[in-house]
C-alpha cells in the first residue's frame, strides 16, 4: 500500500511536514550506539560495548515558532517580533534573522531569550529593497525550529518594489508594485515582463498611480517562466525596482488518462492514472467514481505525489457496475478529466480475496499475508507463486484460518520477477482467486536497503543545503573501491548533482527531480535517486560540494555498508536554481552495479523505496 494511503474506502491523500517521529528515532539509535553493534571507523570494523540503561528523555518536541510581519515596507528603527512556545521543557532563546530576498544568505539581528520576543532593527544601514525575516527558537532539550519566513521591503528613500505576483500565475493576473518616499513628487509607474533569458522587456501596463495595480492577461503570453519588474518615472528620472525571477506562467492543462482497473473488482484494490504536466507540474490527482446511468462523480480518492494511484477496499462501494475517471490539477490551477472507464462490475457479494503487497524486494525468507472473507464461510486459502506472465502455479502454502500467512523461502527459486496470488475456497467448494501481485526476488549477496535524508542545522526543510545529509544503505558490506577507484572508505570530496526531471535526458516530470555523485566528471558507482519532488528549477542543473564516507554498521547479525554524504558550498550553479519543496514523497534509489560486495559480486539494481513515513526530504 502506498505510504499516503489508507484502506477501507475513499481516501485523501495529503502532504505532510517532515515526521517529527524520526528525530526521536535518531535520537534512540545515537543512545543505542552504546549498547549494540556500531559504526566501523573506514577500514570496515564493528564493535561491541556493554550493558546499559536507557531510559526516555523528558522532551522529544521541538518548539514552534513564529515571526510577525512588519508589514508591507519599513524604514529607520523598527522592532521585530517573534511568538514562540514549547510543550516540554520550555523555550530557552529565540534568534531573529534577516536576508535579502531570496538569496538564502541568513544575518542574525539579535537573539532574546525572554518573552515577548523582539529585536530591533536598524534598517539605515541597509540597502533599499526587499527582504525576509525569519526567526528560529530553541528549546532546553536542544531542538530546533526555524520558522516560516516574511517578506517586507526597506525603504528609507525614493523605492519602487514590484509585488511578486506568485510562485505560478494563469489566466487573469492581478499585478502590484509599491511605491514609498515620493513626497508630493508628481509620478506614474509601469509594470513589465520578460520571459526568462529574453533581453526585451514588454509593458503589461502603464500610467499606472496610487494604488498601482493593473489585471494582466497571461493567456496571451507562452506559458513558461517569466521576470517582472515596475518603473516609476517622474519628469525625466526613471526609477526600476528589483526583478521578481522564475515567476512560472502557465496556462496549458495537464494530460491525463485513468487506468482501467480491470473487471470485477473485489477486496482492496490499486486504483490509478497517468498524468503529465508541461509547466508548473501536476499538483493533484483526483480519482473518481460514478455508479452506471448516472452523472454524479464521487470521489475515491486524490493524490498528490507520484505514483498517482491508491488502495481501496472496493466494500466501501455497493455492488454494481461503475465508471471511473481521473482529474489532474497542475501547480497553477489547470485542470483536465479523462475519459470514463466504464462498466466495471463491484462485487463483494459472495467472497474476496487480496493479497498485500509483500514488498518491493524479497529476498531470503518473505511473509505472505491474504485477507479473505466469505459469506459462505472461508474453508482455507492457499497462496500461490508463478514465474512472472506464466501460467504454472506453485503452492508455497495452504492456511486454514485467519490471518493467511506463509514464509516464503525464496532462496528456493531463482531471481526474477514472479507473480503472487492466493486463492480462496469457500464453504460452498467455490474458489475465488486474487489480484496478482507482481514482485522482484533477488537473492544476490549486496543490493540496496534504505535511502534517507536528513535536514542539517539551520536548513530549511524541503531545500538541499549545506549540512544536509543523504545515506545509502546496502544488505551486506561493499568494497569503496567499486564506488570510486581508490576510494577506502574514509572522508572524501565529491559533488552531488541534481537535476530537474524535465531534462531531456530524465524525461521523469517536475516531480521527478534527480540526485546522482560524481568525482569531477565521473559519475560514482552508487547509482540515482528519483526524489520523487519539486527541488530543481525548470531545465536546471546544480551542483553541491559534499563529504563522502562509508562505515560499517551490524544488522540482526549481518555487517553492512552505509553510505553517506553531507553536503556543503555550491559547486556549480546557484541557490535560486533551488526551489523549496512542498510535497511529501518517499524517494526511489536505483543502485549502480558498479558496486561490489567484499567478494566482487555486483550490487543488484532493484529501486529501493524511502522507509518510514512520507516526508518533505532535505
Amino acid at each position: 500500500m502506498n505510504r499516503n494511503q489508507k484502506a477501507g474506502g475513499p481516501v485523501r491523500i495529503d502532504s505532510a511536514r517532515r515526521s517529527l517521529t524520526l528525530l526521536a528515532v535518531l535520537a534512540l539509535l545515537a543512545v543505542a550506539a552504546f549498547i549494540s553493534p556500531g559504526f566501523s571507523s573506514a577500514t570496515f570494523t564493528s564493535t561491541t560495548q556493554g550493558t546499559a540503561t536507557v531510559r526516555a528523555a523528558a522532551d522529544w518536541t521541538p518548539p514552534t515558532v513564529a515571526v510577525t510581519s512588519p508589514g508591507t515596507a519599513v524604514q529607520g528603527a523598527v522592532t521585530i517580533e517573534a511568538q514562540a512556545s514549547d510543550s516540554g521543557l520550555g523555550v530557552k532563546d529565540v534568534t531573529v534573522e534577516y536576508s535579502p530576498a531570496g538569496s538564502g544568505t541568513w544575518t542574525a539581528l539579535c537573539t532574546d531569550a525572554t518573552a515577548p520576543y523582539s529585536c530591533a532593527w536598524t534598517t539605515t544601514a541597509l540597502a533599499d529593497g526587499r527582504y525576509d525575516l525569519r526567526a528560529r527558537a530553541t528549546d532546553l532539550a536542544g531542538y530546533e525550529t526555524t520558522s516560516d519566513s516574511v517578506r517586507t521591503a526597506v525603504a528609507n528613500k525614493l523605492l519602487v518594489v514590484m509585488n511578486d505576483p506568485g510562485d505560478t500565475v494563469r489566466g487573469t493576473v492581478q499585478l502590484s508594485a509599491g511605491v514609498f518616499n515620493t513626497g508630493t513628487l508628481s509620478h506614474t509607474v509601469r509594470l513589465q515582463y520578460r520571459l526568462v533569458g529574453a533581453s526585451t522587456w514588454s509593458t503589461a501596463c502603464s500610467n499606472l498611480v496610487s494604488p498601482y495595480t493593473c489585471s494582466w492577461n497571461s493567456a496571451a503570453v507562452a506559458s513558461g517562466d517569466y521576470e517582472f519588474r515596475a518603473q516609476l518615472t517622474a519628469g525625466s528620472t526613471t526609477t526600476t525596482s528589483e526583478v521578481v525571477t522564475d515567476v512560472t506562467v502557465d496556462n496549458v492543462a495537464p494530460t491525463v488518462t485513468m487506468t482501467d482497473p480491470g473487471t470485477p473488482l473485489s477486496g482492496t484494490r490499486t486504483f490509478a492514472a497517468t498524468a503529465a504536466d508541461a509547466h508548473s507540474g501536476v499538483a493533484t490527482v483526483e480519482l473518481q467514481y460514478a455508479a452506471s446511468g448516472t452523472t454524479t462523480w464521487k470521489s475515491l480518492c486524490t493524490i498528490e505525489a507520484e505514483p498517482w494511484s491508491c488502495r481501496v477496499a472496493t466494500t466501501a462501494l455497493t455492488s454494481g457496475t461503475y465508471s471511473f475517471r481521473a482529474v489532474a490539477t497542475d501547480e497553477a490551477g489547470n485542470t483536465t478529466t479523462s475519459a470514463a472507464v466504464a462498466n466495471r462490475v463491484v462485487d463483494n457479494t459472495v467472497s474476496s480475496v487480496s493479497l498485500d503487497d509483500p514488498g518491493a524486494l524479497l529476498s531470503r525468507t518473505a511473509t505472505l499475508t491474504a485477507v479473505a472473507s466469505s459469506t459462505a464461510g472461508v474453508t482455507s486459502v492457499r497462496i500461490q507463486y508463478a514465474p512472472t506472465g506464466g501460467s504454472t502455479w506453485t503452492d508455497v502454502c495452504t492456511d486454514t484460518t485467519s490471518p493467511y500467512t506463509c514464509s516464503w523461502d525464496t532462496t528456493k527459486v531463482a531471481s526474477a520477477v514472479y507473480d503472487l496470488r492466493a486463492v480462496l475456497l469457500d464453504g460452498s467448494g467455490r474458489t475465488t482467486i486474487s489480484a496478482l501481485e507482481t514482485v522482484p526476488v533477488d537473492n544476490s549477496p549486496l543490493a540496496g536497503a534504505d535511502v534517507q535524508t536528513t535536514n542539517g542545522s539551520g536548513s530549511t526543510a524541503g531545500l538541499p543545503g549545506a549540512n544536509d545529509t543523504i545515506t545509502f544503505t546496502y544488505t551486506a558490506q561493499v568494497n569503496p573501491a567499486s564506488v570510486m577507484a581508490g576510494w577506502n572508505g574514509s572522508a572524501t570530496n565529491v559533488q552531488v548533482r541534481l537535476r530537474d526531471g524535465n531534462l531531456p535526458a530524465l524525461l521523469r516530470g517536475s516531480k521527478g527531480d534527480t540526485l546522482d555523485v560524481l568525482n569531477g566528471s565521473t559519475v560514482l558507482g552508487l547509482g540515482s535517486v528519483n526524489l520523487k519532488g519539486d527541488y530543481v528549477r525548470l531545465l536546471r542543473t546544480v551542483s553541491l560540494n559534499a563529504t563522502m564516507t562509508a562505515n560499517t554498521t551490524t544488522v540482526n547479525g549481518l555487517e553492512r555498508t552505509v553510505v553517506t554524504l553531507k553536503l556543503g558550498t555550491f559547486a556549480s550553479g546557484k541557490a535560486s536554481d533551488l526551489r523549496t519543496n512542498t510535497t511529501a514523497a518517499a524517494m526511489v534509489w536505483t543502485p549502480s552495479n558498479a558496486a561490489t560486495d567484499l567478494s566482487g559480486i555486483r550490487s543488484s539494481t532493484a529501486n529501493v523505496t524511502e522507509s518510514g513515513t512520507a516526508d518533505k526530504d532535505f
